[in-house]
């Protein structure tokens, strides 16, 4: 039987394009030019994703007369932006359980922040005609194991006590929602999570950006920053911006802020998209509600429907490379996506024969309080935002406004907030630093192998506060 499986996943990604399906269509914009002389800006965002794009827009929406100047070392949302699930939560501490956790006297608040974030989110498509396929359909959280069935009542359990929907399943009601003979019950969050084209985002975004006069400049790394009298120096490889503010919206790659290195770690996470399901194939999995689902497992699979019924399926492993590394070379990694295929048809046996056309990898920023953070550097002229650990579809924006009440020191309710004003634990320096990450996805591995059983040093990472909660 192993060696049929492996076979018939073999063959469904035989043809698999190493490419973000996402971004690997011809409605993808034409690059824009890069910096070729010096210039001058208010307010210059290094950054051209989900963060450095809601920085843009905000600002120009808070002021219309701020000269906003953007540069991207790529293209606009080649990297994270556009190679996420598209799952846009309101959550902004990575989940209701881990913002409980970490910020108890603050989660009614947050929660309250998170979901007007997802309000407005849904409001500034609208406002510039973004069309990225928004489906307000909810989350499906499902177990697959008999240990998980507790934490899933938990979760639905704290949900609903914060005053939202939560829909609990038996195996044979979430099996009517998405037919999965893997699935022991589930609980469907309705309120708190949208779907949508993580690339049509990020370039709707971006052409917002351009209509309401901000100067993007892509191809254009920042190769350093200095501080001069009056601002900020942002040197390229081909001209410099003099800005009075900088908003630092890089997340994962290359800190141009020092102790940034401290708090940020650089984890590759992997996705496989099938071919477009036939009518057949769809009716035999159900999923009429088009939720996006993920299980309860420590290492967890995510996947959702696109806007023409193929299966986007993703997570599991989470990859760190020794020394922070990132690289071109570490997005294609064919035992993940070996394995990928293995576990998409042990959830849907049903769809043998279903092929994959995309395969790809990209690295996403983490930090060890799995949420966001934020900060100012070079006296206040620069403000940063990083560490959304994979929920930064909808939590970049909430990042945004942050950063511009700090560059314009704004005493809001964001400021005022632990949650913003806080730090993670910073990270040991190698090679302590890969030996505890490496012990730590063991030991999750482990604990889905033993009835969700947390060993010796995972009960000593929860008891310091740094438990890992997926």
């Amino acid at each position: 039987m192993r060696a049929k499986g492996s076979k018939l996943w073999a063959s469904a990604l035989a043809d698999a394009s190493p490419t973000p399906y996402w971004t690997d269509r011809p409605e993808r914009p034409a690059p824009v030019p890069p910096l070729t002389s010096a210039t001058t800006a208010q307010l210059a965002v290094i950054g051209g994703g989900y963060s450095g794009l809601w920085t843009a827009l905000v600002a120009k929406e808070r002021d219309p007369s701020t000269d906003v100047v953007l540069l991207e070392s790529g293209v606009c949302g080649h990297a994270a932006s556009g190679r996420n699930g598209g799952f846009c939560s309101a959550s902004l501490t990575h989940g209701l359980a881990n913002g409980v956790d970490r910020f108890p006297g603050e989660i009614t608040e947050l929660e309250r922040l998170g979901r007007e974030n997802l309000d407005q989110i849904e409001d500034t498509l609208v406002r510039y005609g973004i069309d990225c396929d928004f489906e307000r359909t909810g989350e499906l959280e499902v177990a697959t194991s008999a240990y998980q069935l507790d934490w899933l009542h938990e979760s639905a359990e704290l949900t609903r006590s914060m005053g939202y929907q939560a829909e609990v399943f038996d195996a044979d009601q979430v099996r009517a929602q998405v037919d999965s003979p893997t699935y022991l019950g589930g609980w469907w969050d309705r309120d708190r999570v949208a779907m949508l084209d993580p690339a049509k985002l990020a370039w709707g975004l971006r052409q917002a950006c351009l209509s309401l006069g901000v100067r993007i400049y892509e191809g254009t790394p920042v190769l350093g920053v200095v501080t001069q009298r009056d601002g900020l120096v942002l040197r390229t490889p081909h001209g410099e911006v003099r800005a009075s503010r900088v908003a630092l919206a890089t997340n994962a790659f290359g800190p141009l802020v020092r102790k940034l290195k401290r708090y940020l770690i650089p984890v590759y996470d992997y996705a496989l998209m099938t071919e477009p399901l036939s009518d057949a194939q769809l009716a035999a999995v159900g999923w009429g509600n088009r939720q996006g689902l993920g299980d309860s497992a420590n290492q967890f699979h995510y996947y959702r429907l696109t806007a023409d019924n193929r299966i986007l399926f993703g997570g599991y492993d989470a990859i760190y490379h020794f020394g922070n590394r990132i690289a071109p070379t570490l997005e294609q990694r064919e035992a993940t996506f070996a394995r990928l295929a293995e576990h998409f048809f042990t959830t849907f046996p049903q769809l043998e024969g279903l092929r994959f056309s995309h395969s790809w990898g990209g690295v996403i920023d983490t930090c060890t309080r799995f949420c966001a953070f934020f900060g100012t550097a070079f006296g206040g002229r620069l403000a940063y935002a990083a560490g959304y650990t994979g929920l930064g579809v909808g939590a970049t924006r909430f990042g945004a406004q942050v950063m511009l009440d700090q560059l314009y020191g704004l005493d809001t309710e964001r400021t005022r907030l632990d949650f913003v004003r806080s730090k993670p634990w910073p990270l040991p320096p190698e090679p302590l630093r890969s030996l505890g990450i490496q012990l730590t996805r063991w030991s999750l591995a482990r604990a889905d192998e033993h009835q969700g059983r947390r060993n010796l040093w995972l009960r000593t990472l929860d008891h310091a506060g740094l438990g890992f909660d997926s």
